[in-house]
């Protein structure tokens, strides 16, 4: 492993990198088509299902329950079987994960399937979701390279999963009524058919990377060497503990809503704003700024992120807090930079399950950040729970900033943080 994270290429200081560069990759084409298709089935199906659910039982905690094993289940399959991200073809493993998603969304749709049998389902594409954005994620290195245009897919995939929300919830909406909960779900059983025909045949075959011993002992491993390094488990931290701090304002959307008189329409534009801002950001952060740029703006970002979040206290009118959460989604712009020094600071060998790793402990985290965010709010008013998030959160990511600061250097204090 290095001791320094690369330094921008020559040139790169002043012209601005784009994401047609990106597109103009075909196989990159492929993986983003299907992407998108996934992403939109999944978001239609977790609207269907949490419906089904609530019609079947009539529980509210087991509707919100249905939300909730979309997180946790993350854990599971990002450490005992990440893996599979580097010891199997990764085409092979991203077509067979698209495969057994359709399998389980189409036992969700059948007719008769009991409640239990729906949530368990529902937890077996949580655990598998991990093993393919950790896939996925190695394999853009092997089609994108290291460099910049890596850092750009990313970006590109990160958008469409904003997009997802904004027009996931919408069309789920919309489809729910001229169709059931059911038919719904069968929309995301092609989604996922589609995207395993796009995988298959729109990227070429890829070895696997040699391993050795049992694939729970060779994922562990991995996770161990990843958060064993202190480098490398700075940089992760510093990617998963933001996301946890500002899940707290859209969990909380509907309870603020209540708490200042808004009516269904004030949730919505609630629960949107911070997603707008995020696409806002990485759009121009991608666009218009070079790599150095992007990595020079990393530290200050991540540091104010949430600090917009201090208003809520204040009570200061449905627009101020609407631009808030619009400046904490742009500050997500930081992650371009972020995304950069954590693929150059992890090993070749260990790049699919140290993003296994990450992709598990990011969806884990944001499922704890909407948990903690939930019970706060039980004893104190909404407005206060997210002020007092944004507070804790910005001391948190202040403390991260500077340890990455002090890890990512080299041997003779040299940094790959330039400009900062």
């Amino acid at each position: 492993m290095s001791e320094q994270l690369s330094p921008p290429a020559p040139g790169t200081e002043t012209e601005p990198t784009g994401y047609r560069r990106v597109f103009a990759v075909r196989e990159f084409r492929a993986v983003f088509a299907a992407h998108t298709l996934s992403l939109l089935g999944t978001v239609v199906g977790e609207i269907a299902l949490t419906v089904l659910v609530y019609r079947l039982t009539g529980s509210p905690l087991l509707s919100a329950l249905t939300f909730a094993m979309g997180f946790l289940p993350y854990l599971i399959g990002g450490t005992l079987l990440s893996g599979i991200a580097d010891r199997y073809p990764v085409r092979r493993v991203l077509v067979l994960c698209d495969l057994v998603c359709a399998v389980c969304a189409l036992g969700m749709a059948a007719p008769g399937t009991p409640v239990a049998a729906l949530l368990a389902l529902r937890c077996v594409i949580a655990v598998v979701a991990p093993v393919f954005s950790g896939t996925r994620t190695a394999t853009l290195a092997e089609i994108l390279g290291d460099g910049d245009l890596l850092v750009l897919g990313r970006s590109l995939l990160r958008i469409v999963s904003q997009s997802a929300l904004l027009v996931g919830f919408g069309l789920g909406g919309l489809l729910l009524t001229v169709v059931s909960p059911r038919g719904a779900l069968t929309v995301t059983v092609v989604t996922f058919l589609a995207s395993a025909l796009l995988l298959r045949l729109g990227t070429r075959r890829r070895p696997a990377r040699p391993g050795s011993g049992s694939l729970v002992r060779y994922s562990l491993a991995g996770a161990r060497e990843v958060l064993g390094d202190r480098r490398i488990r700075a940089l992760l931290l510093l990617l998963w503990v933001p996301p946890m701090f500002m899940v707290a304002p859209e969990a909380l959307a509907a309870a603020y809503a209540d708490e200042i008189g808004l009516g269904a329409g004030g949730v919505g534009l609630l629960m949107a704003a911070m997603p707008v801002g995020t696409i806002a950001g990485e759009v121009y952060a991608g666009s218009a700024l070079s790599p150095a740029a992007r990595s020079r703006i990393v530290l200050p970002l991540v540091t104010c992120a949430l600090l917009p979040l201090l208003v809520y206290p204040l009570a200061p009118g449905l627009g101020w807090i609407l631009a808030a959460l619009l400046a904490t989604g742009l500050a997500s712009a930081y992650t371009l930079g972020l995304d950069r020094w954590f693929v150059d600071a992890v090993p070749e060998e260990l790049r699919g399950r140290a993003m296994t790793v990450h992709t598990a402990g990011v969806m884990t985290i944001q499922g704890v950040g909407m948990a903690l965010a939930g019970a706060a709010a039980e004893f104190w008013p909404v407005a206060t729970v997210v002020g007092g998030v944004g507070a804790v959160g910005a001391v948190c990511c202040l403390v991260l900033a500077l340890e990455v600061r002090r890890t990512v250097r080299g041997p003779r204090g040299e940094t790959g943080l330039t400009a900062i």
